[in-house]
């Protein structure tokens, strides 16, 4: 037996996996970013790509918007080393959801005021989602370690409206 032989133990499958077109009810991502400056453009190219596979291209403009303000607001207000931005196709919306490592305030007065700071910095994210017919917020994050949950929702014909708007 010579050095350059490699063995392995686990059996090579000869099974075809079936091919299946994307379609914008499998748009389903996740992705970990780093708490970065750069995170909000490999989010808004990641994004794009995303949507264009699905057949969601149409409504690219407000949801790489949406995604791409959440990220930088996460980057902005996290002491963490990474963020965790889902997004997803369900029920004739787009999701996207940020998770971040700031934790949140337990007195009121704290709470309110970092809200209000996240809000401000959202200004933007605000006119989109409004503009789209759409929902966010933000919230505790239901997860080990805590956290800051925001999230958007884009109706996918208020997303399409948005984009022609431009």
């Amino acid at each position: 037996m010579s050095a350059t032989t490699a063995f392995t133990l686990c059996p090579i499958s000869s099974d075809v996996l079936p091919a299946t077109k994307p379609t914008p009810d499998t748009l389903a991502y996740s992705f970990t970013l780093p708490t970065a400056l750069t995170s909000a453009a490999m989010v808004r190219a990641a994004t794009r790509t995303a949507l264009d596979l699905h057949g969601l291209g149409d409504v690219t403009e407000a949801v790489v918007q949406t995604v791409s303000e959440l990220t930088a607001c996460a980057c902005r207000f996290s002491a963490a080393d990474d963020i965790y931005v889902s997004l997803r196709h369900r029920d004739g919306t787009v999701r996207v959801i940020v998770y971040d490592g700031h934790p949140r305030h337990t007195h009121p007065r704290l709470s309110a005021a970092c809200d209000a700071r996240r809000k401000a910095t959202l200004r933007v994210l605000t006119a989109v989602v409004r503009a789209c017919g759409g929902t966010w917020g933000l919230d505790a994050a239901r997860q080990p370690g805590g956290g800051t949950r925001m999230w958007a929702v884009l109706p996918i014909a208020g997303a399409r409206a948005y984009g022609k708007r431009r």
